[in-house]
């Protein structure tokens, strides 16, 4: 009989989903059964044979089952190398019988973490200790055992053993193996980012320390394949970092339309994480991680015109944000003829406008509507990841927005109240643009932008071409300060009347100077929003 062949085997699930027929069918195969806890009491139920942990090792469970398989009798008889005459004269000596296969899953330590109301001591007590520590060792030999830690796997299991005279092949014990350590980093990784909430919560300044610490681990879980990645020819997947609390496009829900692909998660968390920025009835229009339409108005149906009507051209193939529940009038004016969307994202959907979406002949099941389920704002501990190849870049979010009590006006003119009030929705909306970034905003509607540009005139003219009339008595918003006048100079030739700016440019004399001598209002926030 192969090495591998499973003669005793060790179950201990949280999640019992499968587990008694498996069981079952390891018995009618003549496996030995060994568990613990509540899968011991399950098995048995059931009227199979099985051993208690407990009663194998000769060594009670203690400490409300903390200590019941950190155990010699355990271990040693998942780590013996079955093929070195010096370990299996060891276990010989001091009777540690094998055990060919290792059935696990963990404690629910992040449902746990996810409960309202749980507490720091809930939390620690669904650590898993015994459980992590049987897994690696398992698959650390998985040359000789068997390690199992998902329900999906059991029938594949009892598959191979039928095919195999009782054994395991070595690509599905390694490829087990592999989702062992997968599964207790994230595992670990979880822990280790919930313990740093906790006492972040106590004292906030934890995270200026350990946001960003020497080791790291990010605890990745996938949501969904996508269609493809930023083009067809490359795979792509979507995977949530847990944000606890936060309603971001990872906890999204897909109700309606085509699979997304990596370009629609990218445009889509561009959309939401804009919309997000403001408390009156808004909407964000976004087509390539760039708003090319963006207002708010007294109701969201006037909102969205208004941001559709920002660059109709650029708004074909859009992705369309609201940070009210989608209304009925709302639908009915997505759904009118010329208007082509890709993906609708709200903190709901009203029953009506989910029907006027999904049953008007234009749309049906082709428009795509993600149910975002609220409306939270990024917790303080949000990172932003980036990769380069090679490598990941870390930084934590960019959460600031408009602060009018850090605000210099530094031109003769003061902003009027109304150029005040479109200086405040134009700065987050800049924020959100690639850098160089220019925006140009009229009664709560931008009407012109220019992002990505390789100097900042250039984006000022792409914003000033794209506003035309519209310009005249706009206001500007620029992400950094302005090194040369000439950004200036050509707002001033548009009809800009307001400019928001950080500041801090050498050139920031000669800047405002120019301002000036067009009687043109301007304030710095002293802080910039670059976007790469």
């Amino acid at each position: 009989m192969s090495d591998s062949a499973i003669q005793r085997a060790l179950l201990s699930v949280f999640d019992k989903t499968g587990v008694v027929d498996l069981a079952q069918g390891l018995h009618q195969r003549g496996v030995e059964l060994l568990s613990t806890g509540g899968t011991y009491k399950a098995i048995k139920d059931a009227g199979l044979p099985v051993i208690e942990v407990s009663d194998y090792t000769g060594f009670p469970e203690m400490m409300d089952g903390r200590v019941k398989t950190l155990h010699p009798k355990i271990h040693g008889g998942l780590l013996c190398l079955r093929d070195n005459d010096a370990h299996t004269g060891i276990a010989a000596e001091h009777d540690i019988g094998m055990i060919d296969l290792v059935v696990v899953n963990l404690y629910p330590f992040e449902e746990t973490c996810n409960t309202p109301g749980a507490s720091l001591a809930d939390k620690i007590e669904k650590i898993d200790i015994g459980g992590p520590s049987m897994l690696r060792s398992a698959a650390k030999n998985h040359k000789f055992v068997t390690v199992v830690t998902e329900p999906g796997d059991y029938e594949q299991l009892l598959s191979e053993m039928d095919a195999n005279d009782k054994a395991t092949t070595m690509a599905f014990r390694q490829a087990c193996a592999r989702k062992v350590f997968r599964c207790t980093s994230r595992y670990d990784a979880l822990i280790a980012e919930e313990l740093l909430r906790e006492a972040a919560s106590e004292d906030a300044s934890l995270l200026d320390n350990e946001l960003l610490p020497e080791q790291c681990a990010i605890p990745l879980r996938k949501v969904q394949d996508l269609r493809y990645g930023e083009n067809p020819h490359q795979a792509a997947a979507f995977y949530d970092i847990r944000l606890p609390g936060a309603n971001c496009l990872s906890t999204a829900k897909q109700r309606n339309g085509k699979e997304l692909s990596y370009n629609n998660i990218m445009d889509l968390d561009g959309a939401w994480e804009l919309v997000k920025e403001f408390t009156t009835p808004s909407c964000a229009v976004i087509k390539h991680t760039n708003p090319c339409g963006c207002a708010t108005a007294d109701n969201q149906l006037d909102a969205f015109l208004k941001a559709y009507d920002g660059d109709p051209q650029a708004a074909f193939g859009s992705i369309i944000s609201f940070n009210e529940e989608l209304s009925a009038d709302t639908a009915n004016a997505l759904a009118e003829p010329g208007r082509f969307v890709e993906a609708i994202i709200a903190p709901s959907f009203s029953d009506e406008a989910f029907e006027i979406l999904t049953t008007k002949p234009k749309w049906k099941k082709n428009v795509r509507i993600i149910d975002a389920g609220g409306l939270s704002k990024i917790p303080a501990d949000a990172r932003y990841a980036k990769n380069v190849l090679g490598g990941l870049l870390l930084q934590s979010y960019d959460n600031t927005g408009w602060n009018a009590d850090n605000l210099q006006v530094v031109t003769k003119r003061q902003p009027s109240e109304q150029e005040l009030a479109d200086l405040a929705f134009a700065w987050p909306i800049v924020k959100h643009l690639k850098s160089n970034a220019i925006c140009l905003i009229k009664d709560g509607q931008l009407v012109g932008a220019g992002a990505g540009q390789m100097s900042r005139v250039n984006s000022s003219w792409i914003a000033s071409e794209l506003a035309g009339e519209r310009a005249k008595g706009s206001v500007l918003a620029s992400d950094a300060f302005f090194p040369f006048p000439d950004g200036v100079e050509a707002a001033a030739k548009a009809g800009v009347t307001a400019i928001v700016q950080p500041g801090g440019s050498k050139g920031d004399p000669a800047v405002i100077e120019e301002a000036d001598k067009h009687d043109i209002a301007m304030v710095f926030t002293g802080e910039r929003h670059f976007r790469h």
